[in-house]
């Protein structure tokens, strides 16, 4: 008797799948490698240190950022949180006389206060998270005006400390890795970061299931404010003064980097490592933009187009992912 073998499928890489979770990774190395063959400056070891600094604000700032957009939220007011924070900071040192550190860990008191404030809001006010952090990104703006009086200030050594070195390696470089890992931590090895996909996925079986989501609201922007505080710390300490118009526009960049690293603007989707990734692409995007000359007008051309590319991938992602 004779028996027949059923051939094995071989397993092999399923390659839509790793596009569709490392797609911003493929790009980062293949715009790396055109920007090598455009131009030899690029991959040498002071423009990837520029590099790393420049990507250090827009990465840390789109931390915070992950966490309110796979909750199902975003926050427009980081930027403006990033520069009232080091303006606070720099007006506890100055004006207040208060020492470094504590003008330091004021600075992210402010943020993380901005940052509930916004959670109260949406969760417990019932606005919207676009309204109510689009309200926060003008007040912040408005008293970092009043408190600066338009002009700059001065930050604290502990600042001023932050865009500085350690050794050979730049301080915002080691912020960053820092960031990168307490992010990380949270998000994936901590009960509220498991909280933040179950609400961005479905808000309300996470409340039928028992999760407090309200107070998962208030904490998850909350941290969006400290770590927009961060990020405007460190954009201090490298400007070596707390400017009123610093970080404008970063939020766009933040929501950028996330969405670019594969996050869904629907909720319950994103990881830090993607972020990370993503501001990358953005930075190197803008940096080789630079050591070829192109002018800043079109550099926000090309950064608007690759964020209307991103945001139809996730739109794409998500129609395929409920089909």
């Amino acid at each position: 008797m004779s028996t027949t073998t059923l051939p094995t499928r071989r397993r092999g890489v399923d390659y839509k799948k790793f596009l569709a979770n490392n797609g911003a990774l493929v790009g980062l190395v293949v715009l790396c490698l055109a920007l090598f063959i455009a131009t030899p400056d690029f991959l040498t070891g002071p423009n990837l240190l520029n590099i790393g600094i420049q990507v250090s604000t827009v990465a840390v700032l789109a931390f915070g950022m992950t966490f309110v957009i796979v909750a199902g939220g975003i926050d427009l007011s980081v930027g403006s949180v990033a520069a009232l924070s080091a303006m606070s900071s720099g007006w506890m040192f100055a004006s207040a006389g208060l020492p470094g550190w504590l003008a330091l860990v004021g600075g992210l008191v402010v943020g993380a206060l901005a940052g509930a404030i916004n959670g109260l809001a949406n969760a417990y006010g019932k606005l919207p998270s676009f309204i109510a952090t689009l309200a926060m990104l003008s007040v912040a703006r408005g008293l970092t005006l009043v408190i600066s009086d338009g002009r700059p200030i001065k930050t604290a050594p502990e600042v001023s400390f932050l865009g500085g070195n350690l050794g050979p390696v730049p301080m915002p470089i080691v912020i960053l890795v820092i960031a990168a890992l307490a992010a990380s931590f949270l998000l994936n090895r901590t009960v509220i970061g498991r909280s933040m996909y179950a609400v961005g996925g479905n808000a309300e079986a996470a409340r039928l299931s028992g999760l407090p989501v309200k107070r998962i609201l208030v904490t998850v922007f909350a941290l969006a404010g400290l770590f927009a505080a961060l990020a405007g710390l460190l954009l201090a300490g490298r400007l070596d003064s707390a400017q009123p118009q610093a970080a404008a526009g970063y939020e766009l960049d933040a929501i950028a980097a996330v969405v670019i690293g594969g996050a869904s603007l629907s909720g319950g989707l994103g990881r830090i490592s993607g972020t990370l990734v993503g501001a990358l692409v953005l930075v190197v995007i803008r940096n080789g933009l630079n050591l070829l000359n192109v002018t800043s007008f079109w550099q926000q051309v090309v950064i608007g187009l690759v964020i209307a590319l991103a945001v139809g991938i996730d739109v794409l992602r998500r129609k395929t992912r409920n089909s």
